[in-house]
């Protein structure tokens, strides 16, 4: 499941520090803006203690856990929408992307430059929103001009379409994200979401900040969480910096002592992982055995036969039950065959809505 988040933001505000820690694959990391180009793309493994204790459970031959795809892209500056400085190639990554990680500078050193000449996190928020918001504007009013035409010949579709847009449009002409605007019917929601505009995307504001603002956050992070009061997005403080020297350490033991020192109990690469995979409104589902421990990745809400497909399309054309253990019962109960013998494993068909965490067995037949 190709599903990507977009790690975007001004230069110099730590994007390409935060991607080398989530990536095995290096994007460059330099102090002047533009130093990444082309969008670096990397599949980060998810952390997930249930998949490591069902490992300790099944011993199996193999482990395969949930990815997700981040994407470094290009630093933005003030025009993007008119094509300054790499704008139109930033636009279009992003455009790409199913989610975005919006990277703020929230620290003070003398040492990095910053773009504007001042560290102002909310400032730089409001540009790169302002450029996304734009071209979005630029999107709905085409899209209206030629949806008012149909309307106006008494078109209900072409009617319902054109409200939509008009109502977006007075959202970003206000400075507010598409994705502020609500909808109550199906064919309004779907019609929204083919648009496929920059500011209807997920976020979640990554506030960078130094060592000292690890845990608690500062002054920078208190206004960024005051200024996205309204707007639905997420909030993460992560220290980029720290984060790379955590990465550069050999060993996991290593590590947690260096994170016990700065008072956190998990890196804030970790945390920013899962968050992004919630971001893409995705779960998990296992399937746990001798031979093979496996975390498979669904989209929250997806019925039993297609999180089936996801293993082989087979499963799902020929879906006939599933079996589902929860994993709570799994761990308790000591395994499938005890979880089997206390009846507690149930049997589901078609309509069956999976859940985060479930282990589970198909039957199909083709």
């Amino acid at each position: 499941m190709a599903l990507q988040c977009g790690i975007v933001g001004l230069p110099n505000v730590g994007k390409s520090t935060l991607f080398n820690c989530l990536s095995n694959a290096k994007a460059q990391s330099a102090n002047f803006p533009f130093c990444t180009i082309e969008p670096n793309v990397g599949v980060i493994t998810v952390p997930d203690d249930r998949l490591t204790r069902l490992v300790e459970m099944c011993n199996p031959r193999s482990v395969v856990p949930a990815t997700v795809e981040i994407v470094d892209i290009a630093g933005l500056v003030k025009g993007a929408s008119k094509g300054e400085g790499l704008g139109n190639k930033f636009l279009a990554n992003i455009r790409e992307t199913d989610a975005i990680l919006h990277v703020l500078r929230c620290f003070d050193d003398d040492n990095i430059t910053h773009v504007d000449g001042s560290v102002d996190p909310v400032r730089d928020k409001e540009i790169i929103d302002f450029e996304l918001q734009i071209k979005d504007l630029e999107t709905v009013d085409s899209r209206l001009a030629k949806t008012s035409k149909q309307a106006a010949t008494g078109d209900k579709t072409a009617r319902m379409q054109a409200d939509v847009l008009s109502a977006i449009k007075s959202a970003l002409e206000k400075g507010l994200p598409a994705r502020s605007v609500t909808f109550d019917t199906v064919d309004e929601q779907r019609f929204a979401k083919e648009l496929f505009l920059l500011t209807s995307k997920p976020v979640l504001y990554v506030c960078n900040v130094d060592d000292a603002a690890a845990v608690e956050g500062n002054k920078y992070v208190d206004a960024v969480r005051d200024a996205i009061k309204n707007e639905g997005a997420g909030l993460l403080i992560v220290a980029a910096r720290t984060e790379s020297e955590i990465a550069e350490l050999d060993t996991y033991e290593e590590r947690q002592e260096f994170l016990a020192e700065i008072g956190l109990e998990e890196s804030g690469v970790a945390r920013l992982i899962r968050a992004a995979y919630a971001l893409l409104d995705l779960q998990t589902y296992f399937t746990a055995g001798p031979d093979e421990v496996r975390a498979w990745t669904f989209r929250r809400g997806s019925k039993a036969p297609r999180c089936a497909g996801i293993i082989h399309t087979d499963f799902e054309k020929g879906f006939i039950r599933a079996e589902v253990i929860k994993y709570e019962d799994y761990v308790n109960l000591g395994g499938e065959t005890a979880v089997k013998e206390a009846g507690k494993m149930s049997v589901e068909g078609k309509e069956y809505v999976v859940c985060d965490g479930d282990i589970m067995h198909f039957r199909f037949n083709v």
